[in-house]
């Protein structure tokens, strides 16, 4: 595999050559795919690193690029491709082309899609119509129970992760991000992973469930609960425990924790179906073991 940017320089595997795993040359013809970077597209950045869309040189196919330190601390990209790669051909699961690494970046190539949900938000005025959210919210559940068929949890969600499709497939919405998915549960036993407690916050606080503020290891109800957290803030453009501003992380994770936990669910919910209490209630009640009722 061959990433080039828009001035040439050459991205290589440090072998200088494609990896079994990691291959894009067609099985049958042995062609293989040079990537090109297009360095005015910056898609996105964060802790990991940075995405850019590129294109596939020999088909001419816009892709997505993504590229994390090759020497950073705690790396990430590898083990979502991985991920990616389990969860291909899901519905809503985007494709991924292949994972290489040099000595300045670990490269992730995969489906160029559409915008975020939080910047279609920003779009329409901070607020989706209830029938805009109830479509979401059925894709988002439907995504989930995917993802979890798969022995998957998600265990960040929020609109950034989760992004529309391009052209006729614009009215799919398709999950990202999968740097902190954890399997919960055992493929060839069935055997879920145990309890625990005293663990650290994974995700993303806005919308965290209780119980991973608490410091609960994370299952399937956890995601669920998350999404009810988004889909108010779809309906209200904004959540009771949002807009802190506390320079220590851990008092304001903190503080969050007890908004959630005293707000009443029928508070954070007025003027919107009782079917949206309902939801997140659900998902608090469920035990650690449980599989959600997905329909």
């Amino acid at each position: 595999m061959e990433v080039e940017e828009e001035n040439k320089d050459k991205i290589k595997n440090e072998s200088g050559t494609t990896k079994t795993d990691e291959k894009t040359e067609n099985k049958k013809t042995k062609e293989k795919y040079i990537f090109t970077i297009d360095q005015n597209r910056l898609l996105g950045k964060g802790s990991f690193g940075k995405i850019y869309a590129g294109y596939n040189k020999t088909t001419g196919e816009e892709v997505a690029i993504k590229l994390e330190n090759a020497n950073a601390e705690q790396p990430q990209l590898i083990a979502e491709y991985k991920i990616y790669k389990y969860l291909q051909h899901g519905f809503g699961i985007p494709r991924v082309y292949e994972c290489s690494k040099n000595k300045k970046n670990i490269i992730l190539i995969m489906e160029l899609l559409g915008e975020s949900l939080e910047k279609k938000l920003n779009k329409c005025n901070r607020k989706f119509s209830l029938l805009t959210v109830l479509m979401i919210g059925e894709q988002l559940v439907t995504r989930l129970e995917f993802i979890h068929s798969k022995n998957f949890l998600h265990r960040d969600i929020k609109p950034d992760n989760f992004l529309v499709g391009r052209g006729n497939k614009s009215c799919i919405i398709y999950a990202i991000d999968f740097g902190l998915a954890k399997k919960y549960k055992d493929p060839k036993t069935g055997l879920h992973i145990p309890y625990r407690d005293g663990k650290n916050l994974t995700g993303t606080a806005r919308y965290a469930s209780i119980n991973t503020h608490l410091g609960m290891e994370q299952s399937r109800r956890d995601d669920i609960e998350a999404v009810g957290y988004m889909l108010m803030y779809f309906l209200k453009g904004s959540l009771p425990w949002q807009g802190m501003v506390l320079k220590d992380p851990k008092k304001k994770y903190d503080k969050i924790k007890q908004l959630k936990y005293d707000i009443k669910l029928e508070d954070l919910c007025a003027g919107y179906p009782i079917e949206l209490v309902k939801f997140i209630q659900y998902a608090r009640d469920m035990k650690f073991e449980d599989r959600p009722d997905y329909g």
